[in-house]
């Protein structure tokens, strides 16, 4: 949660800094700081806010070293970000930006198609998550090409849903991209295709995927849980 988040909360409470820091169990100054941002707010306090009825965006959730994700379950951490295919995995709150979320699963050589059926889902409903750090984490791992195939759905998806401020957010972060796209052929998450897949890939792939060099048959109708 952002600083401003933070103080607005305390304020719409009613409660001075030394009250919050009273319910949370740390000190005054503490809280001075993390209102000031000059300290973020460790995740363990993120329970102990939402208790206290502070809503928390995950968005605003502080990026995690990527090393930490050494056996993340991704579609438990959907489901901790609300979504539906995978509501039975939930178990606790969201721990991971989900802007962080989405470039980690886009950087796996083999993704579960059910996972990879979420990433649209993810772009769709944070559509308000930090782009410019997105593009840039995904350039470093050259991942642009399944990155705007995630944002073309996302944005059809958003079409069909009529939200209008979404779609034109992931419609202007797709174009944007454009600029970057790779010319190498690439799969979404899915290396170990044969020769033969990739052939038949090739020839039946989805508009969405071929406008971003992509083996993959994934269309907005195949997204089930998108809505």
């Amino acid at each position: 949660m952002s600083s401003a988040d933070l103080r607005a909360a305390r304020k719409a409470r009613g409660w001075r800094k030394k009250e919050l820091a009273r319910r949370l169990g740390v000190s005054q100054p503490l809280v001075s700081l993390w209102e000031k941002g000059q300290r973020t707010v460790p995740p363990h306090h993120w329970a102990q806010l939402r208790r206290l009825g502070v809503q928390l965006d995950p968005t605003t959730l502080p990026t995690q070293k990527f090393s930490a994700s050494k056996g993340v379950d991704l579609a438990r951490e959907l489901a901790n970000l609300g979504y539906p295919g995978f509501a039975h995995h939930q178990l606790g709150e969201a721990a991971w930006n989900p802007a962080q979320l989405l470039v980690l699963a886009l950087a796996q050589n083999q993704l579960d198609r059910r996972v990879a059926e979420a990433l649209p889902w993810l772009a769709f409903r944070y559509w308000n998550m930090n782009w410019e750090w997105v593009f840039r984490e995904a350039k470093v791992r050259d991942l642009q090409n399944r990155l705007g195939f995630t944002l073309l759905l996302a944005w059809e998806l958003a079409e069909k849903l009529q939200c209008q401020e979404a779609a034109n957010c992931l419609r202007q972060a797709e174009q944007d991209l454009r600029h970057s796209l790779l010319a190498k052929e690439d799969t979404y998450c899915n290396e170990q295709l044969t020769k033969s897949e990739r052939h038949w890939l090739r020839e039946h792939r989805s508009p969405e995927a071929a406008a971003w060099r992509l083996l993959s048959d994934l269309r907005p109708e195949h997204l089930p849980h998108a809505a």
